[in-house]
């Protein structure tokens, strides 16, 4: 069975809330446990919660998940896409899958409600990641 850290963005509560639900939904139908739910304020907060969830041994795999809904500036493709480049990197540093289920940038609310079920497809992410990877020694 696969242990999975989830890291949700609650800036977007309900949004997140939804994605959260989905993704554990998900998890159970893979046969895969999510150990630990942490919450952080918002998508740019998001690496260091899943650099801290796959330093544990009881964790396989990390996903990310939250929304960044757009606005007038380009503030939600830059946090968008700090979030993923660090994310990746706690994934190579920590030689743990950490998958990226986050909707945005150029996204509205609406848009991002229609899109819910995507970010639980990082749980599948995770889980085929876990299942294809051969194991590491040492």
């Amino acid at each position: 069975m696969v242990t999975l850290g989830l890291v949700v963005a609650e800036f977007y509560e309900e949004l997140a809330a939804e994605m959260a639900e989905q993704a554990r939904t998900n998890a159970d139908r893979r046969d895969a446990t999510v150990a630990e739910r942490v919450a952080v304020p918002g998508v740019y907060d998001a690496p260091l919660a899943a650099d801290r969830l796959a330093r544990r041994d009881d964790i396989d795999a990390v996903v990310a998940l939250g929304v960044v809904i757009t606005g007038d500036t380009d503030h939600d493709r830059v946090v968008t896409h700090a979030a993923a480049r660090q994310l990746s990197a706690v994934s190579v540093d920590r030689d743990t899958p950490v998958t990226f289920g986050v909707q945005g940038p150029n996204m509205s609310a609406a848009e991002a409600r229609e899109r819910i079920e995507k970010g639980a497809r990082a749980v599948d992410a995770a889980v085929d990641l876990v299942e294809s990877l051969p194991a590491t020694t040492g």
